[in-house]
């Protein structure tokens, strides 16, 4: 029996929590897993920490033949941060295309070619992959709302963040950061039984993995942006997809953001399997003077 399981963000529906409770039950009690003897070589070294559990019996990737690579991971220091900004890949999601970003990086000189060393270019859009929106200069941006603590919460699903949503949120007055995560993230759950080959498959958005841009993405609408602004205490707010304004009400919802000055809009977060609740966020841009966004690296510690 096989399974992969990918834990799906909290959900308010009882026959999808049941369905994501059963299913790692059913597939614990059968998958096998790697001896501590094969444990990541680069375990020892302090810019590789070994990922937690790999060192008492849990299930491991690879083997002692593995090549000396370090594991990419979202989680860090046993669970205590959490990696929120998604990789640069060539099929990351562009807006407005199906084909995704395409090449990144490119040798322009090669030591196999016969200079004194390799030098790479790369290529890189504002508006893709995690980054912020600064609407004019992202250099004038405030460090300090970039960083601090931050509430992440959990929007009813399929739904587009209106004034009404935000007001059933019951955001605590005070609060200047957050983040908002939709059904843009939520997550796949698998299960194939290699005995009986029967397979279960549940597909749960996950937008920003996919290649192809999707238009039915969750955002604000122009009313919840407004209502947001002016009655609430925020100034800075982070989504799960390459905009903060829903599709259908961009430049609306855009205006009532950019308008009030004050509001720093981090967009393409990712969120997945990061239980809702306060952490200190960490957000750093790159210094590009006179431009109206930036790739961003965000992380949030508990």
């Amino acid at each position: 029996m096989h399974c992969c399981v990918h834990s799906p963000t909290t959900m308010k529906n009882s026959h999808t929590l049941l369905s994501h409770l059963l299913i790692p039950l059913i597939c614990a009690l059968s998958l096998r897993c790697s001896s501590p003897a094969h444990a990541s070589p680069l375990s020892d070294f302090a810019a590789y920490p070994s990922i937690p559990g790999t060192d008492s019996g849990d299930c491991l990737v690879g083997s002692v033949d593995t090549p000396l690579v370090p594991p990419r991971r979202e989680v860090y220091d046993e669970g205590r941060i959490f990696d929120i900004s998604h990789r640069y890949t060539t099929e990351m999601p562009l807006w407005e295309s199906e084909e995704g970003f395409g090449y990144l990086m490119w040798l322009t000189r090669s030591m196999r070619n016969g200079s004194v060393a390799n030098f790479s270019t790369f290529k890189l859009g504002l508006y893709i992959g995690t980054h912020v929106h600064a609407g004019s200069d992202v250099d004038l941006l405030d460090l300090q709302l970039l960083n601090g603590l931050a509430l992440l919460i959990d929007v009813p699903r399929d739904k587009n963040i209106t004034a009404e949503v935000i007001k059933s949120l019951d955001i605590p007055k005070g609060v200047r950061r957050v983040l908002f995560r939709t059904s843009n993230t939520d997550s796949i759950v698998c299960f194939i039984c290699m005995v009986c080959e029967l397979q279960f498959v549940e597909i749960i958005r996950r937008l920003m993995f996919k290649k192809g841009f999707d238009a039915s993405y969750v955002g604000f609408k122009e009313d919840g942006a407004k209502w947001l602004v002016e009655n609430t205490d925020i100034k800075l707010i982070g989504v799960d997809y390459l905009s903060s304004a829903a599709y259908d009400d961009l430049v609306p919802s855009r205006l009532a953001f950019l308008e009030s000055r004050g509001m720093i809009v981090v967009e393409g977060l990712k969120l997945d399997d990061v239980p809702a609740g306060v952490y200190s966020l960490r957000c750093l841009p790159l210094r590009l003077v006179g431009s109206p966004a930036s790739p961003i690296r965000c992380i949030l510690i508990k």
